[in-house]
């Protein structure tokens, strides 16, 4: 099996071997190996007289120097992280406890929720839970903390993109390259590198040659899983300082939005609360005024397990939608801003897909698509996945199969959204997790 094994994985195709290679070590070694025996300071007393010299006189100590130890050791083991991030996460944190997010206390009619002791009881049974949430929170900052210092004008999308997918594979100790090792942790769904008007779901596939320059205005979206627990959150790059007030406008109506979550608080309620901070702004750019519009057909969403969509939406206007946002809840608390007309829909070459939870029971007509599915259960369930993806597990000619599943509802695509040509959108994104007596912002950083 071993030799099977070994290969496969050398017909794959792998654009950093060596990153995964590091990453798939410290998964099975946690980056700890054996320290060697050290030498004897010392040879053998010294001999009886007769044996090998001259009768009576006895030889003198011979002293031999201490071999070093070679690094790998415990001692060796990393203390901080590396740039780029290649350092299992747990490495850095061997107690197993992970740093908190952002803890906000409820209010009004739930203030009580702090002190009570129900609550606080039922909050210390989540704990494994919630460790494996801060996990993918944790690596998540260090990875888009090192990915805003480093992007670059005249980088390529795809260097961008796959520069942070390796790193997360790195830092979860989760490769995604044997069967069902994406599933237990890793990348949570493929990274969105969107420029200017395009607003989400784009992601290079193979070939493509776009590079980002000076101009654009590109969201970063990314998002990390550890057992299923998904961690979404997106930052937006700008290298111009006119496009600031976009920025601040976004990353103001995130925060108000993460603010007005909590148990009990009305979508509706969210939705205009961000509203009315994001169009507040607005923005000079080349000389003509634009006012900062929501993009009001895209909203945040809970998040379950393994599930990026979970059924409920966060407005980001205002609107007569009363449900309710419930305890023990995990939200994506979004906000989108435009130059443009505060409107997206469908452009450009399909990058993102995802299996259908609803998916038909019977097979797929084309032998192909029979097998694409079976590669698309085992190695990503129903996380979202792209064709670089695909094409990183060794699969060929798979467009025929794809097509399939998705006309025959195996499948579900999500093309590009863009609103109109011309025009500047930004992206800030943040994931909650509505504990009993807290409400915890799991993904905030220092960056934002």
């Amino acid at each position: 099996m071993a030799e099977q094994t070994t290969d496969a994985l050398a017909n794959l195709k792998v654009k950093d071997p060596e990153a995964i290679e590091a990453s798939a070590v410290a998964a099975k070694a946690n980056g700890i190996s054996k320290p060697e025996a050290e030498d004897s300071d010392d040879d053998e007393d010294e001999k009886a007289p007769g044996e090998g010299g001259t009768e009576g006189v006895a030889k003198k100590k011979r002293k031999r120097k201490r071999k070093p130890k070679k690094a790998g050791g415990a001692a060796a083991l990393a203390t901080k992280q590396t740039s780029p991030p290649r350092v299992l996460l747990s490495n850095l944190f061997p107690g197993g406890e992970y740093p908190a997010g952002e803890e906000v206390e409820y209010r009004d009619e739930n203030t009580f929720r702090t002190t009570s002791e129900e609550k606080r009881y039922l909050d210390r049974m989540n704990n494994d839970f919630l460790q494996e949430f801060r996990y993918g929170a944790e690596v998540h900052r260090q990875v888009r903390q090192w990915a805003a210092q480093n992007i670059k004008p005249g980088q390529s999308l795809t260097e961008i993109a796959e520069g942070i997918e390796d790193s997360v594979r790195a830092l979860t100790g989760h490769p995604g390259l044997e069967e069902g090792d994406n599933i237990k942790g890793g990348v949570a769904f493929p990274t969105g590198v969107n420029l200017d008007h395009i607003a989400a779901h784009y992601s290079p596939n193979a070939g493509n040659k776009t590079l980002l320059a000076k101009e654009n205005v590109m969201k970063v979206d990314f998002g990390v899983h550890i057992n299923g627990r998904i961690v979404d959150s997106a930052f937006t790059i700008a290298f111009d300082p006119m496009y600031d007030n976009l920025l601040t406008a976004v990353k103001e109506a995130t925060n108000t939005g993460v603010k007005e979550a909590g148990i009990d608080a009305r979508m509706g309620e969210i939705g205009a609360a961000i509203q009315e901070t994001m169009e507040s702004y607005e923005c000079e750019i080349n000389g003509t005024t634009y006012p900062i519009k929501c993009i009001r057909n895209l909203n945040g969403h809970d998040i379950h397990q393994w599930k990026i969509h979970g059924g409920k939406s966060v407005p980001i206007v205002k609107s007569n939608d009363q449900t309710k946002m419930e305890e023990g809840e995990v939200f994506a608390i979004e906000t989108f801003g435009s130059t443009g007309n505060g409107y997206v829909r469908d452009d450009y070459e399909c990058s993102h897909y995802a299996k259908r939870e609803d998916a038909p029971k019977s097979r797929p007509n084309l032998s192909s698509a029979q097998k694409l599915l079976g590669v698309i259960n085992k190695n990503f369930g129903t996380l979202p996945f792209c064709r670089r993806y695909l094409d990183r597990l060794g699969q060929e000619k798979y467009l025929l199969g794809l097509n399939q599943l998705v006309s025959q509802g195996y499948v579900e695509d999500y093309p590009p959204l863009v609103d109109k040509k011309g025009s500047y959108t930004a992206q800030f994104e943040h994931t909650i997790v509505l504990r009993p007596n807290v409400k915890e912002v799991i993904s905030r950083g220092n960056d934002y």
